[in-house]
């Protein structure tokens, strides 16, 4: 029975530690993959309701909650790497993570029906959210500076968006200039940042989890198809960003075609295998 427990609560840890991995790689849903590895349930019901079965629930969760941090102290050292050596075909790999999750995002969308005005809706949310992040995102959002200010409205922002299902935090990280800085910071244990992040993101995890709860009762189709819009806008935002000072008739491109199918497969198989076992 001692080594049965031994085992779960490690095989709760390299859950959590996969969790965490995946928490950095842009455009990949860390609700996806939580439903791949059996913890969504359990973490929506902990967040949903913290006072019943506290203790034992805590107690589940704590090698989950220390496999996070250690995948995420792991990834972003090569991220890390890689973003200051290689950022453009990085960014590639992100776009193709983005766009793999999209056939996805639309199936989701259309669970609950869809209408004329729910096309409308997505196509209004792209071009107004592709304008404003284009024109003006990239002049004010897209160039911000990580410091304990941001880091906590990152935190909270990232604790909306981790209950939204198909976004990826980190694609919201990147969209706002602040993801390599964020990966930077985890590397060399920034405390300025990374509590302040930290706090924040517990602040508002529990009044979010209930909006988004709201939404997705009341509003499921009408909410998706917003999120379907600002996502495609996001990927004009980074290929845009990626387009910055790069010349395309290099050899190079060739690793920038190559790291967006790999981003697209990997994600697409991601979400079949989220289907699989959501289903």
């Amino acid at each position: 029975m001692e080594n049965k427990n031994i085992f779960d609560w490690f095989l709760r840890f390299i859950k959590g530690a996969v969790m965490g991995m995946d928490f950095v790689l842009p455009g990949i849903s860390g609700a996806a993959l939580a439903v791949v590895l059996g913890l969504y349930e359990k973490i929506v019901e902990f967040i949903a309701h913290i006072t019943k079965n506290f203790v034992k629930n805590l107690f589940f969760f704590i090698p989950v909650f220390c496999g996070i941090i250690t995948g995420i102290y792991l990834v972003s050292h090569p991220m890390s790497f890689l973003l200051k050596n290689y950022q453009t075909p990085v960014l590639w790999f992100f776009i193709g993570t983005i766009l793999g999750t999209m056939p996805d995002l639309w199936q989701k969308s259309k669970e609950k029906g869809r209408k004329p005005m729910h096309i409308a809706i997505l196509i209004l949310t792209f071009l107004l959210s592709a304008y404003f992040l284009l024109f003006f995102g990239d002049k004010t959002l897209g160039h911000l500076m990580l410091n304990t200010t941001t880091a906590f409205f990152s935190g909270a922002a990232v604790a909306f968006i981790g209950f939204v299902p198909g976004f990826s935090s980190s694609t919201f990280l990147v969209l706002l200039g602040l993801y390599d800085q964020m990966i930077n910071a985890v590397k060399v244990r920034d405390i300025n940042v990374i509590i302040p992040f930290a706090i924040g993101l517990a602040v508002f995890i529990f009044p979010f989890s209930r909006g988004i709860e709201f939404l997705l009762k009341n509003v499921f189709a009408g909410f998706f198809h917003v999120i379907l819009g600002f996502v495609l806008a996001s990927v004009v935002l980074i290929a845009d960003k990626a387009s910055h000072g790069y010349d395309y008739l290099q050899i190079d491109a060739i690793s920038c075609v190559v790291t967006l199918v790999c981003g697209t497969v990997f994600s697409y198989w991601m979400c079949k295998l989220s289907r699989k076992y959501e289903g």
